[in-house]
């Protein structure tokens, strides 16, 4: 599909999600009084006006914190997917019933009680409402709680080259913090205290710790900087961390290299080692690691600042087991099978789209239609990739079916 004809699309969408919206609304108060009317629909158009106006006006100004951005375009998109939601049955009722008159036009009617004008059933209108209530009580459920219902993803790795003294060893990730979307301190500051809980032996950040700036982070370096770790944590950067979305970064590259060094310099701040495109190696017992990171590589119009040559030429050709940091998931199909002594890949990125269903028995996301690896485990031969879910948001203020995840793998010999 051309991306031009994506605008068009949308707004039929959402031409088509209002007027059925009103329609369904009208149905149902139809029978009431007329006083009842006319207040039932005031409130419905007031609503819609307000929450366009809201959206609208948070999305065009680049001076509002991100956080009422995403609140108030958060509140858009609710009404927005319920609306939409509303517009399949109703929509289909329509088609089979102009299908209907269609035939009867040619035919002649086959009896009286056939002879209905062509209406909206009330009892479908009724039940297109409750349907799409589903996703907006969701949505404002995601940004009220789900955005910061940290949980605890533990997985169990087994590799047949894993160093015996790393047997049972504790890997824990982070990723896609985006701390300019956080409004208080209180919300990293549960996380950091979930993280220490537990008590892994290597800590891992692959990504996007800011929105876009690099001063988002600054209030809560001291927050971060609590993770405890016996080894040193260590960080790779995202597409957000290089702030090439901002327009004046864009017109001034200048502005963009000293955001970009005050990002490198807070990962130290909070205690971070940030590899770029750099290798380090974690020793036990007199046998080793290796611990790659790279700088975002992105498959799908995303820049690609990453040498993976790079950091694999630096990596201890004597540790036999190898971990790779790299934000963006589709650098494992890219490049990544070109390195088969790498074991695992921990990527971030897609953040499940922080919507969708999440189910023992079903995953579903929108993203998973941009992104093959896109949530979660995934294997190729012996090698592994994890895509972590995120620990922030960024956009959505808010998180449904994909909750903020810590993930805790314990690596194991096969």
């Amino acid at each position: 599909m051309s991306r031009s004809v994506i605008p068009f699309i949308f707004f039929a969408l959402v031409i088509a999600g209002e007027w059925y919206g009103f329609q369904a609304v009208r149905t149902l108060v139809q029978n009431s009084s007329p006083a009842t009317r006319r207040l039932t629909l005031a409130v419905y158009w007031v609503l819609t006006v307000v929450i366009w106006g809201l959206g609208i006006w948070a999305m065009s100004n680049r001076r509002q914190h991100a956080s009422f951005k995403s609140y108030f375009g958060g509140l858009l998109l609710a009404m927005l997917a319920a609306k939409i939601v509303v517009v399949i049955p109703l929509l289909l009722e329509d088609l089979t019933r102009v299908a209907r008159w269609a035939v009867q036009a040619v035919s002649g009617p086959k009896g009286s009680g056939e002879g209905r004008a062509i209406s909206r059933s009330e009892f479908l209108s009724k039940a297109a409402l409750v349907v799409g209530a589903v996703p907006f009580v969701s949505l404002i459920w995601g940004m009220a709680k789900g955005g910061t219902d940290y949980t605890v993803k533990r997985v169990t790795l087994r590799f047949p080259n894993l160093p015996a003294s790393f047997d049972g060893f504790k890997l824990l990730q982070i990723s896609d913090l985006h701390t300019g979307s956080f409004q208080t301190k209180e919300p990293l500051q549960r996380a950091v205290a979930l993280i220490n809980q537990q008590q892994a032996d290597l800590v891992f950040m692959t990504g996007d710790l800011v929105n876009n700036y690099a001063h988002e982070v600054e209030e809560h370096i001291d927050t971060l900087a609590g993770i405890k770790s016996s080894l040193p944590i260590y960080s790779v950067l995202g597409n957000h961390d290089y702030g090439d979305y901002v327009q004046e970064f864009k017109e001034d590259r200048s502005l963009w290299q000293t955001n970009l060094a005050r990002i490198k310099q807070n990962h130290a701040k909070i205690g971070w080692e940030l590899l770029l495109d750099e290798a380090r190696t974690v020793e036990r017992n007199g046998e080793k690691i290796a611990i790659l990171g790279v700088q975002n590589w992105g498959a799908r119009g995303f820049a690609q600042y990453g040498k993976l040559d790079k950091a694999h030429a630096a990596a201890d050709p004597t540790a036999p087991f190898k971990i790779l940091l790299s934000h963006d998931p589709s650098h494992w199909d890219e490049q990544v099978h070109g390195y088969e002594d790498i074991d695992l890949t921990l990527s971030g990125h897609t953040h499940g789209m922080q919507f969708g269903v999440n189910l023992p028995f079903l995953k579903w996301s929108p993203v998973q239609y941009a992104y093959k690896q896109w949530a979660g485990l995934y294997q190729r031969g012996r090698q592994y990739l994890y895509v972590n879910a995120g620990l922030g948001f960024i956009g959505y203020h808010g998180r449904v079916g994909f909750l903020p995840e810590i993930t805790v793998f314990e690596l194991r010999r096969a």
